[in-house]
């Protein structure tokens, strides 16, 4: 073991006994370019749809996924129309289009499929010697490429609440080429990655949803933080339409509260075993409305009406970033709110189009609006 090791062993040991860094429970402010707004609440719906994920774009048109099925989303961004795509006997959790027509298609299962394309007929159920457990992005690099994000080793997608709260780090992003088989793992042990997003020099940008950051990955390197300590748990990622950043979903607020529970790993654990899941101190995909969940009453509401401040286990967040991957501009939905859950986003036509998972609407944000 080198000094190196030695250091940050020692370093952590102590973080640990002062309660600082990756062990503090401060949350960083909502400020800057991070300044909160209406702009999600207050855009329109485009599509009112049941838990609608992972928008991509098809040529001209747009997919989407709800539940087992993929549609396609036919729009201008100010109307829309649907037609089906393709059904599933399991949810739909990643979502990647290729233009030579390729489409990748994650389900709850573990299976990744391909349909269309040079490689139509294509499945996946095993990366290494690991069985797919938890596909939560996909992406193309080229027809023959494609990247996989794997967000746990332990839980389903579904599961992403348990994951959390047993402080898994079981996540990896693996390369794979169609053509050859060929499967490179370019990233492991990742507290679950959960979006994907191409560079410009050939590395990959990761959203690491539980550690709170955007990780950049190569192969035969170690991951490089692109941006830490982000206010909420990140999601999917999205080019801008000019290219010269990305979008960023992030799906759920952190909290002092859970950070606290997370560390309490005694009560954390006695949660699990005697509470359901939608009452646990823990993020949300929606608003609760139950006299069971853990914060309420005179902390969140105000003559009968939740204060827009008040603390909250869900809200709806896209975060534009620039190609340094820093924070340049905002849209939200607040705590007073219901478009909450937002996990995909895809520019198109001046407009942001955004799926709030939590809220089931599509909702179209003018670019104009903003922090």
């Amino acid at each position: 073991m080198g000094c190196q090791d030695l250091n940050s062993i020692f370093k952590r040991a102590l973080d640990a006994w002062r309660g600082a860094g990756p062990y503090s429970i401060t949350i960083p402010p909502m400020d800057g370019a991070l300044r909160p707004n209406q702009a999600i609440e207050e855009a329109p719906v485009l599509l009112g749809v049941t838990a609608p994920d992972n928008l991509v774009h098809h040529g001209m048109r747009l997919l989407f996924s709800t539940g087992g099925v993929v549609q396609v989303l036919k729009t201008d961004g100010i109307s829309a129309s649907t037609e089906p795509f393709a059904a599933f006997d399991q949810s739909v959790t990643a979502l990647a289009v290729h233009p030579g027509g390729g489409v990748a298609i994650g389900l709850e299962d573990g299976r990744v499929l391909v349909r269309g394309g040079r490689h139509d007929g294509k499945r996946l159920t095993q990366l290494g010697s690991r069985t797919i457990v938890c596909p939560t992005a996909l992406m193309f690099a080229d027809e023959d490429t494609l990247l996989i994000a794997l967000g746990s080793q332990q839980n389903a997608p579904e599961a992403w609440k348990h994951d959390l709260m047993q402080r898994n780090a079981s996540g990896s992003v693996w390369r794979v080429d169609l053509a050859s088989g060929q499967e490179i793992c370019l990233a492991d042990r990742l507290a679950y990655p959960y979006g994907l997003l191409l560079d410009g020099d050939g590395s990959a940008v990761v959203s690491e949803s539980w550690r709170n950051q955007l990780v950049r990955v190569r192969p035969g390197a170690k991951p490089e933080i692109a941006l830490n300590d982000i206010s909420g748990y990140p999601a999917r990622l999205a080019p801008t339409a000019d290219g010269t950043g990305a979008w960023l979903s992030v799906f759920a607020p952190r909290s002092q509260l859970v950070e606290f529970a997370l560390r309490e790993r005694d009560y954390c654990n006695e949660m699990m075993r005697e509470i359901e899941p939608q009452h646990w101190i823990a993020p949300s995909l929606s608003a609760i409305q139950s006299f069971l969940e853990p914060m309420q009453v005179g902390g969140l509401k105000q003559l009968g009406m939740v204060k827009p401040w008040a603390p909250t286990q869900s809200f709806g967040l896209v975060v534009r970033l620039d190609d340094a991957c820093e924070p340049q501009d905002s849209f939200h939905s607040r705590a007073d709110g219901r478009r909450h859950g937002i996990t995909s986003s895809v520019e198109i036509n001046g407009r942001l189009l955004a799926t709030s998972k939590g809220g089931h609407a599509i909702v179209s944000i003018p670019l104009a609006t903003g922090s």
